[in-house]
């Protein structure tokens, strides 16, 4: 149910998307690495379903990873990768801010960016999310079930058409799927397989995934400042993660640390948005390229 009005204001935002999910690649290059060394017996298909979904994780989407998971069958990891995707999800105002501060002056946290007022049209914001499924589908086919329900969603949202079920799903639906995937996960969570080694390390590769996501997009952006007269604040690029809107918050918390008049709440979300994009598309990725390895 997200508005891509600030996405759609300023469409290069998309690029922060891109670049946050950097730490999905890496993780799951030293997951490859790291998993027989805690998981003696696991054979080499295992290593890369496992390593895929650790990777995933890094994205802070509670729904891609356990997308990524189910589709790889990993039923017996599927309670600690879970618990991972969604703990950091939540630790976001936790983690981010001492990998934005060590990656970034104080005075690159004080830029100020311009942002235009207004609302997108209704034409585009109808077309937007119609081609954004059909382009995904084309080109990433399994990110299409995952892009098809976020896209749907907002759909009914800006149509205007369809205001009764746009507000069920926004309330009653998306406070029932929480209750049962909380119930239907925690029911997986028996000693047996929840504290165990692999445990420990899908915890920690997730932390390192997600750290190395949130540089990933600060990065991205200091090196665009390189080439641009107008800068670009860095600390936007951390919010290219799928964690909506808590990324952005905890974006324009630290600008205004920094500076009481530095408002980038919008360009913030606009990364933020095109975060949500680029992790599913991301899945999508990873299940296409081990699919083909395995």
């Amino acid at each position: 149910m997200i508005d891509f009005t600030p996405l759609l204001k300023d469409p290069s935002r998309i690029f922060f998307g891109a670049a946050a999910q950097f730490g999905i690649f890496t993780t799951f290059l030293v997951s490859i690495l790291l998993i027989p060394l805690v998981i003696p017996g696991a054979d080499d298909n295992l290593v890369l379903r496992l390593a895929s979904a650790i990777g995933i994780i890094g994205a802070a989407d509670g729904p891609t990873t356990l997308y990524v998971a189910n589709h790889f069958k990993l039923v017996d990891y599927m309670a600690p990768i879970s618990v991972a995707a969604y703990s950091y999800m939540s630790l976001v105002p936790v983690i981010q801010p001492p990998v934005i501060r060590a990656l970034t002056t104080k005075a690159e946290r004080q830029i100020r960016m311009d942002y235009q007022e207004g609302r997108s049209s209704r034409t585009a914001l109808i077309f937007f999310p119609i081609i954004v499924t059909i382009v995904a589908g084309i080109l990433v086919p399994m990110s299409a079930p995952l892009v098809g329900s976020l896209m749907f969603g907002n759909l009914i949202r800006e149509c205007g058409v369809l205001e009764r079920l746009s507000k069920t799903a926004q309330n009653e639906l998306a406070n029932l799927v929480t209750i049962l995937l909380g119930i239907s996960i925690g029911s997986t969570m028996v000693a047996n397989n929840f504290l165990r080694w692999d445990t420990a390390l899908i915890m920690g590769l997730g932390l390192f995934a997600f750290v190395f996501d949130t540089a990933g997009g600060v990065l991205f952006a200091k090196f665009l400042n390189l080439f641009r007269k107008n800068k670009v604040n860095p600390m936007i690029g951390a919010a290219g993660i799928s964690a909506f809107p808590m990324s952005a918050r905890v974006i324009q918390k630290m600008a205004k640390e920094e500076d009481p008049y530095n408002f980038i709440l919008m360009q913030a979300i606009s990364a933020n948005v095109s975060g949500q994009l680029g992790s599913i598309i991301a899945g999508g990725m990873v299940i296409t390229l081990v699919s083909m390895l395995l």
